[in-house]
């Protein structure tokens, strides 16, 4: 539940890097950072908070360069608040380096105690430090690999690297004077690269591009390096798997409705599962209304295909963050009133279905329901654009202990019950499956409890 976001050949990189990773804002809340380099030192702040307010000017003022890497986090592994931020800078055997990374690793605690035990030190709790420690601890390469002479002095310590970690990664290694972008072999994450004049990009999503005018150039491939210096762009496939685990939960709800990611559109996607979530099941009723903002596509797709006219029975207020990323219960309630109220000129005395991208622990949908029916809703029908959540995601999606998750512990009607709605249903899993080009090749472990990687039970309990 991270964003990063890189970019190798521009003058005040650092500015782009800003702007960049502004637009990942909603991959993470907690803590935002910026590493810049001018070919000779890396430079790099990070604070706690959002990217407009914890990044000042004269935060940037000094760390001019050309070659820039960020993120902005949401700890789903370590610590929260600034302790853990990234990007975390590290000296190396191949020289100083920044890492920033999207993802967990699943064998992180065996990897962590077999580098305690040769007397490797560790500044963070979070697993991405992971990634620089095991740098300078071996050389690998690749079968079948012929390396660039550029490469030849750095590139096996990272691949070195890369196939000792087991999980979900998209990360961005920033050198002195290279800028390394690698995506996990089952390409768990998105990660997109794009152009502007003569740099070159990195971003989570293509949206990061759009505020910058930059254009998508195409994704990083699952198992794939890419290296990009003053010599050129360099594409090295490390590790070939035929199995794919792209985490359709980006679909559902994580990545902004305009970006591309795992070669769709987001909208068209979320849109299908409105339509797919309509045809599954006949409902009368007056309205649909869209819990904003997730919910909205969905909805535009189940009124199409419904017939069914949609309203904005609920409005946002877009001064407040998202609600599923606040790291507590309490927190999560308060955001919910603080960013939603309701539209009773739409809602007095109709049957309103009422559309949300998903349902995890109850508490967020027991309150919308309240407040549609304190605008006068005569009916609510809970429509769910996705399946039962039941499982955790040990891969980056911030989905709670299966104890938490309300699916695994009452049935439907039961949780209709609780929510104080009078019918509720979800997408069925063969429903959000057949939204996607080739559902075999995406994660959907939280829906059908089908793990596409071993987790350690160590990581499983900390989970």
């Amino acid at each position: 539940m991270c964003g990063i976001f890189g970019i190798f050949g521009a003058q005040n990189a650092e500015k782009y890097a800003f702007y960049g990773i502004y637009a990942l804002q909603h991959r993470g809340q907690e803590s935002v950072g910026i590493a810049v380099s001018d070919f000779e030192n890396i430079k790099l702040v990070k604070k706690a908070g959002l990217v407009l307010s914890a990044i000042k000017g004269e935060d940037l003022e000094g760390m001019s360069g050309s070659i820039a890497i960020a993120h902005v986090r949401y700890a789903t592994a370590g610590r929260s608040g600034d302790f853990n931020a990234q990007p975390i800078l590290k000296k190396t055997l191949i020289g100083e380096v920044a890492v920033a990374h999207n993802g967990n690793l699943t064998n992180f605690k065996s990897l962590k105690q077999e580098l305690l035990q040769i007397g490797e030190s560790f500044e963070y709790d979070s697993d991405t430090e992971l990634f620089l420690s095991l740098i300078g601890k071996g050389k690998d390469a690749p079968e079948g690999i012929t390396l660039h002479p550029e490469d030849r002095e750095i590139l096996p310590y990272i691949f070195y690297t890369l196939n000792k970690v087991n999980g979900a990664y998209s990360a961005l290694f920033l050198l002195k004077d290279k800028l390394i972008a690698v995506r996990d072999p089952l390409g768990f994450r998105p990660l997109l690269m794009g152009r502007l004049k003569n740099a070159v990009l990195f971003a989570s999503e293509s949206c990061a591009f759009d505020i910058l005018g930059a254009d998508l150039w195409r994704e990083v491939k699952p198992g794939e390096l890419i290296v990009v210096d003053k010599k050129g762009i360099r594409s090295y496939i490390f590790s070939q798997s035929k199995k794919r685990a792209m985490c359709i939960f980006e679909f559902v709800y994580f990545s902004k409705p305009e970006s591309f990611i795992f070669n769709d559109w987001v909208y068209q996607i979320r849109k299908k599962m409105g339509e797919r979530l309509a045809l599954e099941e006949e409902i009368e009723a007056d309205v649909v209304v869209p819990v904003p903002d997730s919910g909205v596509v969905p909805a535009i797709g189940f009124s199409q295909k419904s017939g069914i006219p949609l309203e904005l029975g609920l409005i946002r207020n877009h001064y407040v963050g998202r609600s599923f990323i606040e790291p507590t219960q309490e927190l999560r309630d308060i955001k919910v009133l603080m960013k939603l109220n309701s539209n009773p000129s739409v809602l007095k005395d109709k049957r309103v279905i009422v559309i949300d991208d998903s349902l995890v622990r109850g508490t967020t949908s027991k309150k919308i329901v309240s407040m549609l029916r304190r605008a006068g809703a005569k009916e609510v029908h809970m429509r769910i654009a996705s399946p039962p959540v039941i499982g955790p995601c040990y891969y980056g999606i911030d989905t709670p202990t299966k104890e938490e998750l309300i699916a695994t512990r009452f049935s439907v009607e039961e949780i209709a019950k609780f929510i104080g709605a009078d019918s509720l249903r979800y997408l069925s899993l063969e429903g959000l499956r057949s939204c996607v080009e080739d559902y075999r090749n995406f994660c959907d472990a939280c829906f059908s409890g089908v793990y596409p990687i071993e987790v350690e039970p160590e990581v499983e309990r900390i989970r």
